[in-house]
C-alpha cells in the first residue's frame, strides 16, 4: 500500500522555512516535519531556497537602518552601538578585514625589520665566523 501524499500546512511550510533561515539542514528539517528530504524538497522547495535570503533580508535592514535610520525607524541611539553595526556591515559587505600582513626582507633573517646598516652586517658577519674580537 502506497504512502498518503503529505501536503504541508501553511504553519509547516513557516516552519520549514523558517528553519532554513536558521540555517538548519534540509535532512533535519525533513526529519522534524515527519518526512523524507526528497518529499520535504518537492513540496517546500521554495521555502527551502528563499528561508535564508528572507532572514538575511530583515537583519539586513535592521542593521542597515540601524545604522543610517530612514524610513520611519530610529537609527541606534547608541553611537558605539552603530559604529560597530557599521563595521560589522563592512566587514562582511564591503569587503573589509582585519588582516595583517607580514613582509619578510631577507638578510638576517628579520622579518618586517630595516636592511642592517654597514656596521651591523659586519658584527653579525663575525658573530657568524666566531670571532670574539671585532678587529
Amino acid at each position: 500500500m502506497a504512502r498518503p501524499v503529505w501536503t504541508p500546512t501553511d504553519a509547516q511550510r513557516r516552519q520549514a522555512e523558517t528553519m532554513a533561515a536558521y540555517g538548519i539542514p534540509e535532512a533535519d528539517i525533513a526529519r522534524v516535519l515527519g518526512v523524507s528530504k526528497p518529499t520535504l524538497r518537492k513540496h517546500c522547495g521554495t521555502e527551502l531556497d528563499t528561508g535564508a535570503t528572507r532572514a538575511n533580508s530583515k537583519v539586513a535592514d535592521f542593521l542597515f537602518y540601524g545604522i543610517c535610520g530612514g524610513t520611519g525607524k530610529p537609527a541606534f541611539k547608541d553611537e558605539r552601538a552603530r559604529v560597530t553595526a557599521a563595521i560589522f556591515w563592512m566587514k562582511t559587505r564591503g569587503g573589509w578585514s582585519e588582516t595583517s600582513t607580514h613582509k619578510h626582507t631577507g638578510g638576517l633573517g628579520l622579518v618586517g625589520a630595516a636592511q642592517p646598516t654597514g656596521a651591523e652586517r659586519r658584527l653579525a658577519d663575525l658573530a657568524a665566523a666566531g670571532r670574539s674580537r671585532l678587529w
